[in-house]
Parts: structure tokens; C-alpha cells; sequence
């Protein structure tokens, strides 16, 4: 009789992953919340440095990348505060808008990192290998970007695949903030630069893997699909900045 019973579960349709969950408003809040924080605890001692010295110049690049990043951060936090308010309407011609500023931010992240490395070039801050981090930064974010527009009527994915989108360029204030630290920990080696660029991120990355378990008792495959293409993405990166034949490219990269 059991194994009736069990054939029977097997053979029954598999339930639809719940587009929609009571806990969903106050747990995507948080996590762009959670981004502000580390954006802003990452770079605010390069913005009092900047102020307070003037002196020491950026690239004009530089502020207009940053106005792109807060921009998409804000736009990211607009819409999450329309579809608690149930402004769904305005929330899809608010993205609409979106789909623009991604593309100018794959346009400028590139640009912004070649930049901002020749700057620093001869300094102790110069590290040309780094650009692999950067680079590939901005090729998750647009591949997931890209996803989540295409399946932006599906709310369930579309709303997952922005988050890790966002997350695939947050990596850089979660470095700043917790990367020295989270270095050392590790030891050196091929972990120790993995965790120190990624694992703030990471976190929320593996967060959101774990609230589709405790709320749907699975994981949604557009998770799923973005966890390992970011986690491709992230071993990549490291192979590279640890690769002397990455370093000389970097370099031709960026004029040297």
C-alpha cells in the first residue's frame, strides 16, 4: 500500500512556485537595505577623503559612474517600495526606464575600472590584475539584468534575477568594508582573495536560496541559474587576478 502511495506522489503534478509570499515585501526590503549600508560604509571613507582633501582628483568617469550605481540602487529601491504599495503600473513604466540605466551602466563600469586603474597606475594602490573582478562584475550584472527584463512578467524570477543582478555589482562596498579583514582570516591562497571580494555579497546571495526554502520549500530555478552563473562568474575572476598572464593584459588594457 506504501508503495502505492508513493507512486502516486510521484506521479501528481509538481505545485507552481508561489509567485508571492507574505514575508516577501519586508524580506526584499531588507536586502536593499542591507546593500545601501555596505555601499555606503564601503566608499564613505573614499567620499570623506575626497571632501576633505580636493586635492586628490578622480576621474570625471568616476562621479558619473557613481551617480549611475546610486541611481540604479535607488531605482531598485523605488520599485520595491511601489509593489508594497501595490503601484504596479508605475512600477513597470518605472522600468522601462531601468532597462536604459543598465545599459549606460555596462557602457560605464568598464570604462569607469580601465580608468580608474591607469589613475592609479605607479601608486600603492595600483593593482591592474583587479580588473578581472571588475570586469566580470559587469558581465554577470548585464547577463542577469538582461534575464531579468525578459522574464519581467513572470514576478516571481524577474524579481529574484534583479536582486542578483544588483548583488553582482555590490561585491565592491562589501569588499571595502569587510575584504582586509575577511583576507586575513582565510590566510592568503585562492579562498582567502575568493571571500575577501565576494562573501559579503555572497551572504545575501545565499539568503535569498535560503528564504525560498523556509517560504516555498524549494529553490526557484532563475535562482538557481544566477547562483551559478555568479558563482562561475566569481572563481573566473579570481583565476585571473591570480594569473601573471591576466596581469600583462590588464596592463595593455590600460595603456601601459
Amino acid at each position: 500500500m506504501s508503495a502505492e502511495v508513493a507512486a502516486n506522489a510521484a506521479s501528481r503534478p509538481r505545485a507552481p512556485f508561489a509567485p508571492y509570499h507574505p514575508w516577501d515585501r519586508n524580506y526584499f526590503l531588507a536586502v536593499v537595505a542591507i546593500i545601501w549600508i555596505g555601499v555606503v560604509l564601503g566608499f564613505g571613507g573614499d567620499l570623506i577623503r575626497h571632501f576633505s582633501a580636493p586635492h586628490v582628483a578622480y576621474p570625471l568617469i568616476v562621479h558619473v559612474h557613481a551617480i549611475a550605481f546610486a541611481g540604479w540602487l535607488a531605482t531598485l529601491s523605488a520599485q520595491v517600495l511601489l509593489i508594497r504599495a501595490g503601484r504596479q503600473r508605475v512600477h513597470r513604466k518605472l522600468g522601462i526606464a531601468a532597462i536604459g540605466l543598465a545599459a549606460i551602466m555596462v557602457i560605464l563600469g568598464p570604462l569607469t575600472a580601465i580608468a580608474m586603474q591607469r589613475a592609479r597606475l605607479g601608486t600603492p594602490e595600483s593593482d591592474p590584475s583587479f580588473l578581472s573582478a571588475q570586469l566580470l562584475s559587469i558581465v554577470a550584472f548585464a547577463a542577469l539584468a538582461a534575464a531579468a527584463f525578459a522574464f519581467r512578467d513572470r514576478s516571481s524570477a524577474h524579481k529574484r534575477l534583479i536582486l542578483m543582478a544588483t548583488l553582482a555589482i555590490s561585491d565592491a562596498g562589501f569588499a571595502r568594508l569587510l575584504g582586509g579583514s575577511v583576507h586575513a582570516l582565510f590566510g592568503g591562497g585562492f579562498l582567502a582573495s575568493l571571500a575577501g571580494i565576494y562573501l559579503g555579497s555572497d551572504i545575501l546571495i545565499g539568503s535569498l536560496g535560503v528564504y525560498d526554502i523556509v517560504t516555498r520549500r524549494r529553490l526557484h530555478p532563475a535562482y538557481v541559474s544566477a547562483a551559478l552563473w555568479l558563482g562561475l562568474i566569481q572563481v573566473t575572476a579570481i583565476a585571473l587576478l591570480r594569473s601573471p598572464a591576466w596581469t600583462a593584459v590588464a596592463l595593455k588594457l590600460i595603456g601601459h
